[in-house]
């Protein structure tokens, strides 16, 4: 174990075996943490009828996973001509699984269940801030970071949330038991850590290799032991013996490649390093600029590292965002404590007046109004025409053209959906669409990047012939065409139609209208030339 000065140096809060991880002292800041979240998630459900982005393929899973009696599928059908691999981590999808199997329908599943991962990992996020810095208000604050960072909301809150936002969960509440195991031995953080991280290895291979990363940053900063190194071995190997039915499943069932063609399709290990060299983003310098200020004024290790490696490794801002919150607040508290500002302050109110501690008042009323002016710009940024963090792949025009589909068409028809409302077309219709990205990672890397070409290239066309040259170069004939009207997303990004494509279909000896209401166009191959 590492001496007491390195153990104040990296950890300021040293916390012994018996300590419970909460006391009466927490209750009303972690009911502060969870507010600025609960405030996230009003809303967004208030200002989103429909989830954000897509869950499409994952509620097709579920469905599958129910059709099967709770065994893996080997492929999950409507996701190209042949369907798409079976590959994922399984705990979520039998959580959407159940959730089906009792009734609730997919869309709801996608808009409400995120929601209760966002407002769970206020948690794991209070307490591992508070024992990091060594300062219950600091973790509130570092909690309600967390919970009103759009780029955290955006990936956790929308859709997908129903596995990233439960393997952020995870992933957390893993990483305050490793802190506990690192700075205690508490055996009940070692039992706690082995469950908690195989779950996240159950949830979502990003957020593994992030768990596995800050492991290995907390051994380094907090006890360098070899004792230590075994016990954090012992979480790993425990985690991956928990998710090893699975493990083996897929290898049996897909063989080892099917882990390696999807490694690299969404920036893979070390894809931060392309992003730097892209450019750094005013936000992502502000987290490097509060580790840089941490480890020249404090000599602290732990977290200016972690922020560097969060940026280094992962494409996905998320993550330096979530350690860099910690960092800011860490950087923040530590310039009021040089500059003496709480105790000015608490002398020019009166210190603590009447039972008052002004200085704990004041971070109060700054997460109060954080988190009412956080919901105040979630509100409008969600409200906004282009939406640019919470976009809907559906709206009522594209249910009701997706309820036409499924009624009217025959069972083995085939469509290519234009714009984002393809990902959740399989799933409502249970008819295939022979062009979309989803899934096809898992199969070929460059049958992903074609299908990816394909559906951006036909969804911003403004002629049918351009559609049907995008579709021909993934080989993909369709019997129908699901033309979006007006404002659409491709890939969450916003596009407009005037009419100019519906018009070319109209024109066109090929197509014929099938279907039409205010959003939407469906065509019906013909055959003719």
């Amino acid at each position: 174990m590492a001496d007491a000065s390195l153990r104040s140096r990296f950890a300021r809060s040293v916390r012994f075996e018996d300590d419970p991880p909460f006391d009466a002292r927490d209750r009303t800041w972690l009911a502060l943490a969870v507010l600025p979240a609960l405030v996230s998630v009003a809303v967004y459900l208030a200002t989103n009828p429909y989830p954000a982005y897509g869950a499409g393929l994952y509620a097709q899973i579920a469905r599958e996973i129910v059709a099967n009696g709770y065994l893996p599928p080997a492929r999950i059908p409507g996701y190209t001509a042949d369907g798409v691999p079976f590959a994922y981590p399984p705990l979520q999808f039998y959580v959407f699984a159940l959730l089906r199997d009792v009734g609730f329908g997919p869309v709801a599943v996608a808009r409400f269940l995120p929601a209760v991962a966002v407002v769970a990992v206020q948690i794991p996020v209070y307490v591992l801030a508070r024992d990091l810095l060594d300062s219950r208000p600091a973790g509130t604050v570092a909690a309600a970071g967390v919970a009103l960072n759009p780029q955290i909301l955006e990936w956790h809150l929308s859709a997908g949330g129903v596995v990233r936002g439960f393997a952020f969960l995870y992933a957390l509440t893993a990483i305050c038991a490793g802190y506990r195991l690192f700075t205690t031995g508490d055996r009940r953080a070692l039992v706690a850590g082995v469950v908690v991280f195989g779950m996240t290895v159950l949830s979502h291979p990003t957020y593994t290799l992030f768990t596995v990363v800050s492991y290995l940053l907390l051994w380094l900063a907090l006890d360098r032991s070899l004792v230590g190194l075994v016990r954090g071995a012992a979480v790993g190997v425990g985690g991956a013996v928990i998710a090893s039915p699975w493990l083996l499943w897929a290898v049996s069932t897909h063989g080892p490649g099917v882990f390696t063609s999807a490694a690299g399709t969404h920036g893979g290990i070390g894809g931060g390093v392309e992003a730097i060299f892209g450019g750094i983003s005013m936000y992502t310098l502000v987290p490097l600029l509060a580790a840089a200020y941490l480890l020249v004024v404090r000599r602290d290790l732990l977290l200016p590292a972690w922020v560097v490696v969060a940026e280094l490794l992962f494409q996905q801002p998320r993550f330096v965002y979530t350690v860099g919150t910690f960092a800011l607040v860490a950087a923040a508290f530590d310039a009021v404590r040089r500059f003496s500002l709480s105790e000015r302050f608490a002398r020019s109110v009166g210190g603590r007046t009447g039972g008052v501690d002004w200085r704990a008042a004041s971070v109060a009323v700054l997460v109060v109004v954080a988190s009412l002016g956080g919901g105040t710009v979630m509100a409008y940024q969600n409200t906004l025409p282009s939406d640019p963090s919470t976009p809907e792949f559906l709206d009522d025009e594209a249910v009701d053209a997706m309820a036409w589909a499924e009624t009217e068409t025959p069972p083995d028809a085939t469509f290519v959906v234009l714009g984002d409302g393809a990902e959740w077309f399989p799933a409502l219709t249970q008819r295939t669409i022979l062009v979309g990205m989803w899934g096809v990672e898992w199969e070929d890397p460059g049958k992903f990047e074609r299908h990816i070409d394909a559906f951006v290239n036909g969804s911003t066309c403004q002629s049918a012939g351009c559609v049907e040259t995008a579709m021909h170069s993934v080989d993909a004939r369709p019997d129908y065409v699901y033309v979006p009207k007006g404002h659409y997303t491709v890939r969450g990004v916003s596009e407009v139609q005037f009419g100019t494509l519906e018009r070319s279909f109209e024109a066109s000896p090929r197509w014929e209208l099938a279907f039409e209401n205010d959003g939407v166009a469906i065509y019906r191959a013909t055959g003719g030339e």
